[in-house]
């Protein structure tokens, strides 16, 4: 079993309060969503594992069981190439939960127009296997989100 930790403070919301149909349908795969607080701040490493995949806005971490648990900042926030946001890891980078990965600032994701809400995916998880550790209210970087069993 893996314990998710919540890469950001705010409040758990669920993926069906993402303003995206791919992530609200769990098109993307399993897991919940937290609506950040609005100042600067980092998102952390939701497991221990090897960072896989690393932009700005979004990353994929994958634990030494092969499980991957992709972090998304913001909504749309691709379109933004990497303004307000800024890497303090590398791609390929092994990291503990709860090391800070990116610096951001949501309330600048959000006067932009966006949407600030942090999907956090287990990627490839079975139906059944995600359960909500902290199903609604607040959380804060670091702390257990989900268990992935």
């Amino acid at each position: 079993m893996t314990t998710v930790l919540a890469p950001v403070a705010g409040r758990v919301v669920g993926l069906a309060a993402v303003p995206d149909p791919v992530f609200a349908e769990g098109l993307v795969g399993l897991g919940t969503a937290i609506d950040p607080a609005r100042e600067p701040g980092t998102a952390v490493a939701p497991i221990d594992g090897t960072i896989v995949k690393l932009h700005p806005h979004a990353y994929v971490i994958v634990g030494d069981d092969g499980r991957g648990v992709l972090v998304h900042l913001g909504i749309d926030t691709v379109e933004l190439r990497g303004e307000g946001f800024r890497v303090l890891a590398a791609e390929g980078e092994r990291v503990r939960a709860g090391r800070p990965v990116v610096a951001w600032d949501p309330a600048l994701v959000e006067a932009g127009g966006r949407s600030p809400m942090c999907p956090v995916v287990a990627l490839d998880a079975l139906p059944g296997t995600v359960g909500a550790l902290v199903p609604s209210g607040a959380v804060r970087a670091g702390d257990g989100l989900f268990l992935w069993h």
